[in-house]
Order: structure tokens, then C-alpha cells, then sequence
């Protein structure tokens, strides 16, 4: 029979990089915060899960870290295992943990099958108990050339049609249609919800939040720039120290978010030529970055989603330079969101004239607001995400139908 308490499992799609785990971590906080009598937890292979707070009744289980070489091949972050066997090993240790938490709804970020395939067989056994099963995509996946042939070698649209209940979509069609393009039947299509996005909030200020950065900017004017996990972020770093290095006029100070994936020795060069420069500081991570976006007259970053949603949360102007490569995802984004005025984009042509950047820059404070706009349902996310959970987790379950038509 069902349990008083509810349970959710979210696999979050993690090789390198902080958006996977960003956004299936929100989600468990705000559906913990919505229900208090649900359990959340997360399996991620995130090499930083630990740093990040968690809410009661939300925990993780970390998998062995895998990370994506640049030509496209994956290796293991840790271990002394060839990628078949670190494969293995999380497959195992997904299906292990879904049978023992026994969820009530598995919700499956991004990958339909997971990396590699490592969630299928969890998400059969899952079916055949009865379990419900989502698939939750962010707005933009990539451009349809490249998506439809990676899920066609992938077999992911039978998995679409065969195993999953419904699928949702944290953003807004006008903005994007993550399957635009693919050869998706009708049948499938309507699976997918829109949720709008997922609006963050500043909650307490842990102490924690001010360790690594430093407070002269606290009372002053900045303008935050971001890479998220910073892996990819070199040439946003290296375009807005230019601008700075140029011209020593700009209005406004810079604090600078690396990222705890850039490489050390880039890492270690950005921190020296800010050294030099009077208007900007620069940290390596913070995991409360929602806390410096809040206080900031304007943000640059790269446009990835989580960056994005915070971006129109805290209603901020701010400066787009996606990236192009390996996906187009942060440049569809920024592009239908520059056409729908809220934000502004740079693209990076490899040039980085600093000239350019420090017009931008100068341009930022004046930009019209995102909530100027008006697009209607634009943060409304969560509210709906609880609602589609909700809704699931009345239905009686196939087990509960089972003993119901047993006892008739």
C-alpha cells in the first residue's frame, strides 16, 4: 500500500560542469519546501556535490565521476577503471539505489537513457513496478541538425514512447522547443508540458557565502561576470579583462566567478592580471552565487540555463557571450532572448576586441530590465513542477490497483 511519505528520485546527468546538478538541486528544495511529507533524493557523479547545502528530507548518492575529453570520449575523473567498467559500476549503483529507496516518481534530467545507456535498465525495472517515470529538459538541447542524429544513435525516441509518462520542459515555447526539428510522433508530443522557468530566490546568507570573496565589493557597484562551472570559459574571462586592461575609466567594478572547473594555470593567470587592476576581484567558487547575482547592477555570462533563470529571477540586465561549441544551446537561448528584449549578446568571434566589450560594458547599467518584457508564466516553474508531481503522486500506484482488483 502507498507510504504516508512520499519519495522522488532524480538522476542528474553530471560529467563536468555545475548546470545538471544546479537545477535537479533546486527542484528538490523547492519540492521539500512544497511537501512536507516527500523525500528527495539525488543521484549525481558531481566531483563537487559535498560543497553544496541541502535542505531536510533532500540527500544525494554520488556515483563515480566521469568526465568528457574534448574530442567527445569519456574517462573516468578518479578511479583506476576503464570507462566500460566505471560504467558498469554506476549503472549498478543506480539500480541498486532505485530498488532499495523504492520512489514513488523517478525524474530523469536531461539524458532520456542516462550516460552512456546507465539508466535504462533501472528505468525498466522502475516501469514495471508501476513507478512513474519524467523526463525533465531544460529549454534548449541543441541545434536540430546535431540533436537528431546523437538521439537517433542513441535509440532515445523509443524510450520517449515506451517508457516515460510524461515529459517537461522547464521553460516557455516561444522562447524554445527543445525538440524542434526531431521526428517526435504525436503520441509523444503529447507527453510534454512547459513549466516556465525556475525562478531562484536569495534565501539566508551562511556564513560560508562570504569565505571566498572579498567584501570591499559588498557596499559598491559591480558588475558580476560568471562561467559557471568555468570549464569553457576562458574566452569570457579573457574578453571582459581586456575591456578592463583598455580602458581603466569603466564606471563599474567586476567580480569574477573562474569557476572550479577552469583549468589551474588559467585559473592562476586570470588571478594575476586582475591583481593588476584596481575595479576588479576575482574568486574561484561560490555556491551561493545567487547571493552575488542578487547584489550586482548587472550580470555577463556565458547563458547557460541555471545562469539564465537567475538572471530573469533577480530581474537583472545582463550581458550574454555563449558559447558555440560543443553545443549551440547558449547561443539559441541568448539569440530568442535578445530578439524578446530580455537581455543583450555579444558573440565571441575569437577577436575579443576589448573596445567592444567595454561599450557593452559601459551599456549594461542602462539596458531595459527582463521583467520589462512581460512574457507571461516567464518564472512560474516550480509552481508547476509541484503541481505535475502532485498530481502523480495522488494517483494510486500499480501495485495499490493490483491489491485493489485482488480483494474485489
Amino acid at each position: 500500500m502507498r507510504r504516508n511519505h512520499a519519495r522522488v528520485l532524480i538522476y542528474s546527468h553530471d560529467t563536468m560542469g555545475l548546470g545538471h546538478l544546479r537545477r535537479c538541486r533546486a527542484i528538490a528544495h523547492s519540492l521539500v519546501e512544497e511537501n512536507k511529507d516527500l523525500s528527495v533524493l539525488i543521484l549525481s557523479g558531481s566531483p563537487i556535490i559535498g560543497s553544496f547545502d541541502f535542505c531536510t528530507r533532500v540527500d544525494f548518492v554520488r556515483i563515480p565521476g566521469v568526465i568528457k575529453l574534448r574530442n567527445g570520449e569519456y574517462t573516468p575523473l578518479n578511479l583506476h577503471l576503464n570507462i566500460d567498467e566505471t560504467l558498469a559500476l554506476r549503472a549498478s549503483i543506480i539500480r541498486h539505489t532505485a530498488e532499495s529507496f523504492d520512489p514513488d516518481l523517478f525524474l530523469v534530467d536531461k539524458e532520456p537513457l542516462g550516460l552512456r545507456g546507465e539508466v535504462k535498465d533501472t528505468l525498466s525495472m522502475l516501469k514495471a513496478r508501476g513507478t512513474p517515470l519524467i523526463l525533465g529538459l531544460r529549454d534548449v538541447m541543441d541545434e536540430p541538425a546535431l540533436l537528431a542524429p546523437e538521439w537517433e544513435r542513441k535509440n532515445v525516441l523509443p524510450a520517449l514512447r515506451q517508457l516515460y509518462d510524461e515529459i517537461w520542459v522547464y521553460g516557455l515555447p516561444q522562447i524554445c522547443d527543445p525538440l524542434a526539428g526531431i521526428n517526435v510522433p504525436a503520441s509523444t508530443r503529447r507527453k510534454i508540458h512547459y513549466t516556465g522557468y525556475l525562478r531562484r530566490t536569495i534565501g539566508p546568507v551562511p556564513p560560508s557565502a562570504h569565505t571566498n570573496f572579498n567584501l570591499r565589493l559588498a557596499d559598491q557597484p559591480y558588475i558580476l561576470v560568471t562561467t559557471g562551472g568555468g570549464g569553457d570559459g576562458e574566452g569570457l574571462i579573457d574578453w571582459v579583462l581586456r575591456a578592463y586592461e583598455h580602458d581603466d575609466r569603466l564606471p563599474h567594478q567586476a567580480l569574477i566567478v573562474l569557476g572550479p572547473f577552469m583549468q589551474p594555470e588559467r585559473q592562476a593567470e586570470f588571478l594575476q592580471r586582475c591583481a593588476r587592476l584596481p575595479k576588479v576581484e576575482a574568486i574561484t567558487f561560490n555556491a551561493h552565487l545567487e547571493i552575488l547575482m542578487g547584489r550586482a547592477v548587472g550580470v555577463v555570462a556565458m547563458g547557460g540555463y541555471n545562469t539564465f533563470c537567475e538572471i530573469l529571477s533577480f530581474d537583472k540586465r545582463a550581458l550574454i557571450v555563449p558559447r558555440t561549441a560543443p553545443r549551440m544551446e547558449q547561443y539559441l537561448r541568448a539569440a530568442r532572448a535578445r530578439d524578446l528584449g530580455l537581455v543583450n549578446m555579444l558573440v565571441d568571434d575569437g577577436g575579443r576586441d576589448p573596445r567592444v566589450m567595454a561599450v557593452a560594458l559601459r551599456r549594461l547599467p542602462e539596458q531595459r530590465l527582463p521583467s520589462e518584457a512581460e512574457l507571461h508564466g516567464l518564472l512560474d516553474g516550480f509552481g508547476e513542477v509541484s503541481r505535475l508531481i502532485g498530481r502523480w503522486l495522488t494517483k494510486p500506484s500499480a501495485a495499490d490497483i493490483s491489491l485493489v482488483s485482488r480483494h474485489a
